[in-house]
């Protein structure tokens, strides 16, 4: 009666470490770039497990597609917006968005792989949609909330807000060697970290707590 239990969690522990190190071949080589072969040489195990698990490559890369996106949702419902003003949850919801990204490099670089490829990969995941709904919910809670208290402005929806913060924090990874080279600073310099991750915060809350133009 024990020894079910404990396969299963042997299961789970070698498909998350599949997902793990596949997700690290991905972001450096692509989808083209990346052979099923030597995933399985870093992982120690056997291509035929590898498909025992997922499938295929094609099923593997969404499979690392899919938990890519909801590490980061998973992330944002760790903001309880309900314990915070309205100001204050903005601010945080961006300063964790902007510390998910840096410390998971390789999700910036598979959403990079995937817009190259105009996204034809991450079309084929329908539950993506669905998963990505949490990240628009808790900002329109907090919006709504803001708004009823004369707190934050009224003509700025939750997308908007998401598109401003994901940009930024997308940037700092995604733009760190041309950017880097061009004006001579390390977007990744962990002195400057507190820094850049203040300045998303102070700009969403400027931008919300203002009187909207005519």
């Amino acid at each position: 009666m024990t020894e079910a239990p404990v396969r299963r969690r042997d299961r789970e522990r070698t498909r998350a470490e599949l997902l793990r190190v596949a997700t690290e071949a991905f972001a450096e080589s692509g989808f083209a770039g990346t052979r099923v072969d030597d995933i399985a040489d870093r992982t120690q195990t056997t291509k035929r497990m590898i498909y025992y698990y997922f499938g295929g490559k094609e099923q593997l890369y969404l499979a690392v597609l899919e938990n890519a996106y909801r590490g980061i949702r998973e992330a944002e419902q760790q903001v309880h917006v309900g314990d915070l003003e309205p100001v204050e949850a903005v601010r945080r919801i961006a300063e964790l968005t902007y510390d998910h990204h840096l410390n998971h490099r390789e999700f910036i670089r598979l959403v990079s792989i995937e817009n190259i490829h105009h996204g034809s990969y991450i079309r084929r995941l329908g539950s993506l949609k669905e998963l990505n709904q949490p990240a628009v919910g808790v900002l329109d809670t907090v919006l709504s909330r803001g708004r009823d208290e004369g707190r934050l402005r009224d003509d700025v929806d939750a997308l908007d807000v998401h598109l401003v913060i994901s940009s930024y924090c997308f940037f700092q990874v995604a733009n760190q060697h041309t950017f880097g080279y061009l004006f001579d600073r390390d977007l990744l310099d962990p002195d400057r970290r507190e820094h850049l991750r203040a300045m998303i915060g102070d700009v969403v809350v400027a931008w919300l707590t203002a009187t909207p133009t005519a």
